[in-house]
């Protein structure tokens, strides 16, 4: 038995968002059991992109702040983490 297990969150400054309010994301951390490894790295493989393409489409909606100068890469962070452990 295999468990994938996963970790996501995101957080935007102050700097970055119009009320000046601190936008986060607390980590959400989800697991799922396989039944061999090969599927639980397949499953692996697709929700890394998932995240990887999220990650992007959350950045470049604030892609016009940064183009204006009104905030950088520090203002915003994402982060995932995914693993495939045995049970």
């Amino acid at each position: 038995m295999w468990i994938l297990m996963y970790v996501f969150s995101y957080s935007v400054s102050p700097v970055a968002t119009s009320d000046r309010a601190e936008w986060r994301l607390q980590p959400t951390v989800v697991f799922q059991e396989f039944t061999t490894e090969d599927r639980c790295r397949s499953a692996k493989s697709k929700l890394e992109e998932s995240l990887k393409q999220a990650g992007v489409k959350l950045k470049s909606a604030l892609g016009d702040l940064q183009a204006v100068g009104k905030i950088g890469p520090q203002e915003i962070i994402i982060a995932y983490e995914v693993d495939c452990l045995p049970k």
